[in-house]
């Protein structure tokens, strides 16, 4: 059942006020997607800066993990925060990512460059859960997907791909070493300070203000800036926490199940094409990125934004990329013995694995179901356990990888990839329901909730 006084924002075309949302939100994405990717960009710099020659495996796991696990920190944290104001605490997430991205150019040692991304990674797992759940509280019912889907899957590669341009173009200029890593590692601040005012003009959500809030007259009024329309007071949602969250934990833990399994994939993935096609084709491991995310991931996310995941639906979406990255992956195995020959086939096959995994990318990487699948009353724990789910997948991928490819070798490692791609088409078709063109009070029975509760 629909809730008839969110059904003026849920119904309203897509017009400027959400062009706006889609960008401030997606600059704060666009940054994770920047820091997460420059360090793989600058480390063998920074390493000669500190006069390490060599990482050890450990120090190779931790410096890659720090931000992941920090991540998953700071989406618990702010998970929990979010339940007291999505626009109180928004703005906070960059000026973390800012402050710390701005602080690693002069971290004087690796340990304390790993503690930095430590920090920095707990701003990027602030951001994952703020940003989606203002992002879809304040979406129509109909550009939902495709609001998340540009603000969320889109707007990362394009921050991946930022961090490459920039590089080459330090390259291109002969900067010296040990000024090239401090530059684009603080470069990320930029935009995040950039963003920073226009977080903090964001309007309150009208969901949180009538159902967490208990402002019921403010809710009005942000309604009736977004839409238009004037609409009578909608009801605070009363229940206490525990009973909604139980309620729906299955859906939410099943949504954190799914993105850990992508980013399973999708990291490991990511350990090994880069720098292996890379070498093989005899070009940087930048320009490679570059060439990928211009080739087939930015294409494809913006197509699959714009025309399919509100149309087809997400599940649709999630199930069929995860049947073709496993294709893609058992694909690369079969033909690997002549990959190294051929490197421009491998270059092709791995790209197309890229845009098969930008379904499952715009469906759980951008946290679409865990904003959907749980009602107002608990949306920003949900979000955070989904992330903190998604998180944990990249760290194990960061820290187990590497040994299970000196463990079984490289043709036996990717097919436990495509295993798990395969058992992330599963589940997406049997443990969560479809949400797209549904309001969010319908897709959680949440108005019907409330009128029980109210008899």
């Amino acid at each position: 059942m629909a809730d008839s006084h969110f059904a003026v924002i849920d119904e309203q075309r897509f017009h400027g006020f959400h062009w706006r949302a889609v960008l401030t939100t997606g600059l704060g994405v666009f940054c994770d997607g920047y820091d997460l990717s420059c360090i793989a960009l600058v480390l063998p710099l920074a390493l000669n800066a500190f006069g390490v020659s060599k990482l050890t495996g450990i120090e190779s796991a931790t410096l890659t993990a720090s931000a992941l696990v920090g991540a998953t920190l700071g989406s618990m944290v702010f998970g929990v925060l979010g339940q007291y104001g999505r626009k109180r605490f928004y703005g906070y997430d960059v000026l973390i990512l800012g402050l710390a991205a701005l602080a690693q150019a002069f971290m004087p040692s690796l340990a304390w460059l790993i503690a930095c991304r430590f920090v920095l990674g707990f701003g990027v797992g602030a951001d994952y859960v703020l940003s989606p759940v203002i992002m879809a509280e304040h979406a129509n019912r109909k550009d939902r997907g495709r609001a998340l889907g540009l603000g969320f899957g889109t707007m990362w590669p394009i921050g991946a791909l930022a961090a490459g341009v920039f590089k080459m173009a330090l390259d291109a200029l002969h900067v010296p070493g040990d000024l090239q890593w401090r530059l684009v590692l603080s470069a990320g601040a930029i935009p995040a300070f950039s963003v920073l005012y226009f977080r903090r003009r964001m309007p309150e959500t009208a969901r949180y203000l009538a159902r967490l809030g208990k402002d019921q007259e403010e809710a009005r009024r942000v309604i009736r800036e977004v839409s238009g329309a004037e609409v009578a007071a909608p009801p605070a949602d009363q229940r206490p926490f525990g009973e909604v969250f139980a309620r729906h934990a299955a859906h939410l833990f099943a949504a954190a199940l799914l993105w850990m399994i992508y980013d399973l994939v999708v990291y490991s993935a990511i350990l090994f094409g880069p720098n292996l096609i890379a070498r093989n084709l005899g070009v940087p491991s930048g320009a490679f990125t570059v060439l990928q995310e211009l080739i087939f991931v930015l294409p494809a996310s913006f197509f699959m934004s714009w025309f399919l995941i509100d149309r087809i639906g997400r599940k649709p979406l999630q199930v069929w990329g995860f049947l073709a990255s496993a294709a893609m992956l058992l694909i690369f195995i079969a033909l690997r013995a002549n990959l190294s020959s051929v490197p421009v086939l491998a270059f092709v096959v791995y790209g197309l694995f890229q845009v098969a995994q930008t379904g499952p990318g715009l469906v759980s990487g951008a946290g679409v179901f865990g904003v959907e699948l749980a009602p107002t009353r608990v949306r920003s724990v949900g979000q955070a356990i989904t992330v903190a789910g998604g998180r944990i997948g990249a760290s194990i991928s960061a820290f187990a990888f590497p040994l299970l490819f000196g463990a079984i070798g490289e043709g036996a490692t990717i097919g436990v990839l495509a295993a798990l791609a395969l058992a992330g088409a599963l589940c997406t078709q049997i443990l969560v329901p479809e949400t797209s063109a549904r309001s969010l009070e319908e897709i959680n029975r949440e108005t019907a909730a409330l009128e029980g509760a109210a008899r």
